[in-house]
């Protein structure tokens, strides 16, 4: 691979060397002629000729070099699911990828993360072209946005093919081929619920199509919605850490967590001596609201006060689908044609959290502009005689926070297609233009605007009987127009609907992206070989890829409760050029039924990085006729996109354990204590308080692509004297470089460093810690290319039709892939938040047919892994010891000693599900099914982000559905 600027000097050799071998066709001896049906002359034998995925090139024969996966429609209905995505989810090669599971820091998406590389390393085609990206801008596709009643069939390519499709195609490529020349019409119903009442699921299509001689035209529409789940309905995540109770709660509660400062003159929080932040009484620590109590309004503030704010959450995310899909060709003249295709998808999606923590002064983890802010001594609702500096209250009064996407998706294709033959070749071509757009608006309630709470929270008094704000304490004459004070200092309910009319807020984001793509190929026969005629395919695309975020002014300006993020926009366009050919060497010999060859190279020229030349090469050799052996070295590069270059500055707050928190870790080693010491924390140790940490995150425009090398041999093994049954075993391994992401570690691998370093680490300068040693600034956790990953596996697939019986007809499928090296450092089995490594995927299809009936069983099965549970341990709780399956394991520290290193066993899963049909006489289908038919849970886990489950897993519960399609 290497970088230069020759684009069209590249494009130029490749036409040359393309008209080279066309030239060299047109004088070699004649072969069989295909004519624009696909029936040889001469001979009734229908020969079409196809492109399949993995090939630039139409061949009679639909096998390639590389493993090619697929799932046809009645695979896709079987599954009883209403999003596309979730079916590709269900993939063996698919690794953790966002679902409607992931509620905080979902989207409403669904995507695809072949080998576990990440979406945005695996290329999405409908049709062979490109998708338009999700509105994340990273480059990820929203699988929600193609039409589950318009797909035919889904071919997953298992191998790197940057060289074929351009970037993102690192670890493979699913193709998404959409229905086409549809006669009549048909109607299409579907109904599903959990069986605890929840979670229902609805989806209904229409699809109507004609053909002529030249006209062919399809349309269709869909609606799909899908309620939720509350996690509160579901044992495993209605506690924060499912069996602890509120032990992992939240710190910011609806009845809150104060301090006051003793001099009563102070106006900055920050202006509080540590020593000096107490509780009313004088006494040192925090206290909360104490409504029991009569005539003093507080309590000290203890762990038993923790928030359980799991139930209040989405445990299943709701959304709403509305899709209307067309196809048409038109015969121009017998050897050209018009083709198009169009799409368009509207969801509404929602998550939900449990209500703002309001954070303020000295609370951890309040933003910059928060940290200034203080309830005033002469507030009205203040009744201590001195300024609350420590602020921490849960306004559960909202009702929670709710983000709402409303997504437009957009795409269409329109091109002229045609075949030609010069001399005995025949030729075949396409040009044309796809258009993709993404609109998405967002509103998210339940935020608070922090320049209003600093004046809610600012002195007040009362006015005409009521209350209200001022800017100078005892004087009417400085009232703030239409501010209302606000009550943290209450129990639950105590802030008014008038307050939150003044204080909170509802935020208004909008996003777009947008792809332009000119195309243009030519692929055909050329010259003779022993082996059979060579063939090649050539091709040219002009890409335009833009994308802008625009945040809600307040959101832009960090002055809320929630996430800061500032305005994103930028745009990348390549030029590219490729060149495919096929290369049949020998044929029909002893022990060499088949040899050939393929090599492939192209060229991309980026605006913003320059250009970068991509080869592959593969072979095919059956020394038999049951026996085809098959491999491929591959080139590949995933250009940065457009987040990862211009994305502006935005929050995040990820649970974060800090090495200083004494309260967590009591037995800190002198070394760690004399770090935390020398970078400001008093006494080498202090209450953290709230785990979550606001960090920073930002786009780098001088980033570079990512590189790799792609590898596969395997075989695929039809014996002969067992009809219907074929074996495939591929080895695969990845080497990638260059990796785009975070600072590695993100903020909690910062933390660590600084303190194990003893405050020596260049990565510690990205943060800074307040004067009671909470970390005060924000770390930063800035995009670049640092380091390389080299994921290995095997995939292993058998299918075996059995002859026909008086019993029906029987056939299976069973796929399977085995990790051997998981990517990005982790370690097979090893499970880290949201993050999988199975060492096996396995799923097993059996299908039953007998005349009108039929029913499949589908079991998909994960298996074990292991996880961190040292940290549990580490409270020195025996209830919460005992969740870790291995709490007792020691392993060697690396320095001639031991450490305690406590796991939890995640284990083994196999979910079955099946569905049963009836074809009626009047042309209908009637199906029932059951997933997750034993009902089996999701495994335990305590490093899962959230719900106490990874969300690759299903949510708790047997699905029962029914579906009804009727021709017309």
């Amino acid at each position: 691979m290497k970088f230069n600027r020759n684009l069209l000097s590249e494009a130029v050799r490749f036409g040359l060397v393309a008209g080279a071998f066309g030239w060299a066709g047109f004088n070699s001896a004649p072969a069989v002629a295909q004519d624009n049906t696909g029936t040889s002359d001469g001979d009734a034998t229908e020969l079409t000729k196809v492109v399949v995925t993995g090939s630039r090139i139409r061949k009679v024969d639909a096998e390639t070099s590389a493993p090619v996966f697929t799932l046809d429609r009645a695979d896709i209905e079987a599954q009883g699911l209403t999003s596309i995505g979730d079916v590709i989810q269900n993939l063996t090669s698919n690794g953790t990828a966002l679902n409607t599971t992931f509620n905080n820091g979902g989207n409403g998406e669904t995507r695809v993360s072949l080998r576990n590389l990440g979406s945005n390393r695996t290329l999405v085609l409908v049709n062979g072209r490109r998708w338009i990206g999700g509105t994340g801008l990273g480059g990820s596709v929203d699988l929600n946005t193609i039409p589950t009643a318009a797909v035919e069939r889904i071919e997953v390519l298992k191998d790197g093919a940057s060289t074929l499709y351009g970037s993102d195609a690192i670890a493979g490529v699913v193709n998404i081929i959409l229905r086409t020349e549809f006669q009549g019409a048909e109607a299409d119903t579907f109904l599903g619920q959990f069986d605890e009442g929840d979670g229902e699921r609805q989806s209904y299509s229409f699809t109507v199509g004609s053909n002529s001689d030249r006209t062919s035209v399809m349309f269709g529409a869909q609606y799909v919605k899908e309620d939720p789940v509350m996690a509160g309905d579901r044992a495993i995540s209605a506690e924060p850490l499912a069996g602890t109770g509120t032990a992992f709660g939240s710190s910011t509660t609806p009845f809150g967590r104060f301090q006051i400062c003793a001099d009563p003159t102070v106006v900055n929080p920050l202006d509080c001596p540590t020593s000096q932040r107490v509780r009313p009484d004088g006494s040192a620590g925090q206290f909360t609201f104490n409504p029991g109590q009569s005539g003093n309004n507080w309590r000290p503030f203890t762990s038993a006060d923790f928030f359980n704010f799991a139930p209040l959450n989405f445990l299943l995310t709701p959304q709403e689908r509305t899709s209307i899909f067309s196809s048409g060709s038109f015969d121009i003249t017998d050897n050209m044609r018009f083709t198009t295709t169009g799409t368009y998808n509207n969801r509404k999606s929602s998550q939900l959290l449990a209500a703002m923590p309001i954070v303020l002064g000295t609370g951890p983890g309040a933003g910059a502009q928060g940290r200034t802010i203080q309830i005033d001594t002469n507030n009205f609702y203040n009744p201590f005689g001195a300024p609350v500096v420590r602020i921490q209250r849960r306004a559960t009064e909202t009702g929670g926070r709710q983000f709402n996407q409303d997504v437009n998706t957009f795409l269409f294709t329109g091109a002229l297609e045609g075949d030609f033959q010069l001399g005995d070749r025949y030729f075949y071509w396409d040009a044309g233009w796809t258009y993709g757009r993404n609109d998405q608006n967002d509103t998210t309630d339940g935020l608070f605007n922090v320049l209003a709470l600093r004046q809610a929270l600012g002195p007040s008094m009362l006015i005409g009987g009521k209350p209200s704000c001022v800017t100078e304490a005892g004087n009417a004459a400085t009232l703030i127009d239409g501010c209302v004070p606000l009550n943290l200092l209450g129990a639950d309910g105590s802030i008014t609907q008038d307050m939150l009319n003044f204080s909170a807020f509802q935020a208004h984001d909008q996003t777009d992206s947008e792809l332009t793509d000119y195309f243009a190929n030519i692929s055909g026969d050329i010259i003779e070989l022993p082996g059979g005629t060579a063939a090649f395919a050539f091709g040219l695309e002009h890409r335009r890829e833009s994308g802008a975020d625009q945040p809600d002014a307040l959101i832009a300006s960090g002055n809320t409760t929630g996430n800061a993020r500032t305005p994103t926009a930028g745009q990348t366009t390549v030029d590219e050029g490729y060149l495919e050919l096929s290369l049949p060497l020998l044929k029909d010999l002893s022990f060499a039924k088949e040899l050939s060859f393929s090599v492939a190279t192209r060229v991309s020229d980026y605006d913003n990085f320059g250009s970068t030349t991509n080869s592959k090469f593969g072979f095919k050799y059956k020394p038999i006729d049951d026996l085809l052996i098959r491999g491929n070295w591959a080139q590949g590069f995933r250009a940065p996109s457009i987040s990862e270059l211009f994305t502006g500055v935005s929050d995040s707050f990820p649970p974060v354990a800090d090495p200083c928190n004494n309260v967590r870790f009591p037995n800190l080693p002198a070394a760690q204590q004399q770090a935390c010491i020398a970078q400001g924390v008093p006494n080498g140790g202090y209450d953290q308080g709230n785990p979550q940490v606001r960090i920073s995150v930002g786009g780098n425009p001088n980033l570079a692509p990512e590189e790799s090398i792609s590898r596969t041999l395997g075989f695929v093994y039809s014996p002969s004297y067992v009809k219907g049954f074929d074996v495939a075993v591929d080895w695969w391994k990845i080497h990638l470089r260059d990796t785009i992401q975070g600072t590695v570690g993100g903020a909690q691998g910062i933390l660590d460093q600084c303190v194990i370093s003893l405050n020596t680490d260049p990565v510690c300068s990205l943060f800074n810690r307040g004067s009671d040693g909470s970390i005060a600034n924000l770390l930063i956790a800035q995009i670049n290319n640092p380091s390389a990953t080299n994921p290995e596996g095997l995939d292993l697939t058998f299918n075996y039709a059995l002859p026909d019986t008086r019993f029906g007809n029987f056939s299976f499928t069973w796929d399977n892939t085995y990790l051997i090296e998981a990517p990005f450092g982790a370690e097979v089995g090893v499970h880290s938040q949201d993050n999988n490594n199975w060492r096996i995927r396995s799923n097993l299809t059996a299908r039953w047919e007998m005349g009108d009936f039929g029913a499949t069983w589908f079991a998909r099965y994960f298996s074990d892994q292991t996880e961190d549970c040292q940290f549990l341990v580490e409270y020195d709780v025996p209830e919460f010891t005992a969740l870790c399956s291995d709490p007792d394991r020691i392993v060697g520290d690396g320095q001639g000693g031991s450490r305690g290193a406590a796991e939890n066993h995640i284990g083994t899963v196999t979910y079955h599900d099946v569905s049963a049909y009836w074809n009626t006489p009047w042309d209908g289908k009637i199906t029932f099914g059951v997933n997750n038919v034993f009902d089996k849970d999701p495994p335990f886990s305590v490093t899962a982000f959230a719900n106490s489950f990874d969300p690759q897993y299903e949510v708790p519960g047997r699905f029962y559905y029914v579906r009804y399609n009727q021709k017309f």
